[in-house]
């Protein structure tokens, strides 16, 4: 299939990829964009993966507020230079972070922050359950596994479906933005506030 300069240009602005990548993307999925796309995201996880023992020193604090200032959150993401962390595209994206803690309210960012003692109080719920809901025992841990994921991707934040765009999670928004920017790219902590919340 012959792969046109306006099908590279519309996955471009898609992806916000490089010219020369979205090309190779549309030529490696015969023209296929949904294929495309995909190609481009596990390109983009296999740069991750590359630029994961860099460290992200520099970075930026993003904000947003929300309904008339009940809601307000501030996230800290992290980059390797100081150009990459001026850029529109880096800005956008801790802008469109906070603005996912404020509507998703995660708790983590990943599922290796979870606490032990909260993750074994959670299994042992999903155990108890199974085990009313008269479960057989063998499949029992398979059920707690997939309730577990469940978990992950209501309480953290990499796991949790974009509101922009539920077919992408956080994790895969970060991995196109370490693709198309180059650079080893960390959300590292945020704090979220909602007016008259109860604190521990």
């Amino acid at each position: 299939m012959k792969i046109t300069a306006k099908m590279v240009k519309e996955l471009r602005d898609k992806t916000g990829a490089g010219m020369m990548d979205c090309k190779k993307a549309l030529l490696e999925s015969g023209g296929d964009e949904e294929k495309a796309l995909a190609w481009l995201r596990q390109k983009g996880l296999s740069k991750a993966q590359k630029r994961a023992g860099k460290t992200a020193s520099e970075g930026m604090i993003g904000s947003y507020i929300h309904m008339n200032g009940k809601i307000g959150v501030l996230v800290e993401i992290n980059c390797e230079t100081d150009f990459v962390a001026k850029s529109d595209k880096f800005q956008e994206f801790a802008k469109n972070i906070a603005m996912q803690i404020a509507a998703s309210s995660p708790q983590y960012i990943s599922p290796k922050d979870i606490p032990e003692e909260v993750l074994e109080k959670e299994k042992e719920i999903y155990v108890n359950q199974a085990k009313e809901e008269g479960k057989p025992e063998n499949i029992i841990p398979r059920i707690v596994e997939g309730k577990l994921k469940k978990f992950y991707k209501e309480v953290c934040l990499l796991e949790q479906p974009y509101i922009r765009d539920d077919s992408l999670t956080i994790q895969d928004l970060l991995n196109e933005l370490v693709s198309v920017l180059g650079e080893k790219i960390v959300i590292r902590r945020f704090v979220r506030f909602e007016v008259g919340e109860k604190l521990d």
